[in-house]
């Protein structure tokens, strides 16, 4: 399935080698904010409504230096068929997205039903997060793909944009695939602040 993904991919024109590293902390222009500008929103308040959106998770990985890296991300979406693009935030305070940037590479590990813990344990920071979590390279970047995850997206860094407090990280599919025993079981979705599932 992955060497099929691979050639497809190289026969649409996607790039085999890896992109420049991205800048790790891109900076908008500068402006005065206006009074108008300031949404009279109680954060606590935006987070509460904001999550009912049930949505899938994710893990980012990247061959870092001195290892690899790698954290929990639930703001993953696609983007473009032609060219292959997908995209994901991240906080502008992660201490994990420079050394992804530094590397120009990721892949995204969609996590299924029953893999929790797995997330939990690169949504902490700090530490080994790689201990114990089974891992081989991607095909087209050598990022981690994780064992057992129903799908992964393996990815150069396109573009990088501000977000307000996050980066808005468009990547460019290199290769791409599925594990049907994974996937069987269904996606591991976030909503409200806990994990659930869908059987399909």
């Amino acid at each position: 399935m992955a060497a099929t993904a691979v050639r497809y991919l190289r026969s649409v024109g996607a790039p085999t080698t890896a992109a420049a590293p991205a800048d790790p902390h891109p900076r908008p222009a500068l402006r005065a904010v206006r009074d108008d500008e300031r949404a009279p929103l109680d954060p606590a308040a935006f987070r509460s409504v904001l999550g009912h959106f049930a949505s899938g998770v994710t893990v980012i990985t990247s061959p870092g230096e001195p290892g690899p890296a790698g954290f929990a991300c639930q703001s993953f979406a696609s983007l473009s068929l032609d060219p292959p693009l997908v995209a994901f935030m991240v906080a502008r305070t992660s201490t994990t997205w420079p050394r992804i940037a530094r590397a120009g590479v990721f892949c995204v590990n969609v996590l299924g039903a029953g893999q929790g813990e797995l997330c939990r344990g690169f949504a902490v920071s700090g530490g080994d997060k790689f201990a114990g979590v089974r891992h081989t390279a991607a095909p087209a970047t050598g990022s981690p793909r994780l064992a057992g995850v129903p799908a992964w997206i393996d990815c150069t860094v396109q573009a990088v944009h501000t977000g307000g407090d996050h980066l808005i990280v468009v990547g460019r599919v290199e290769a791409l695939g599925t594990d049907p025993a994974a996937a069987a079981h269904g996606p591991l979705l976030f909503h409200r602040g806990s994990f659930g599932h869908f059987r399909p």
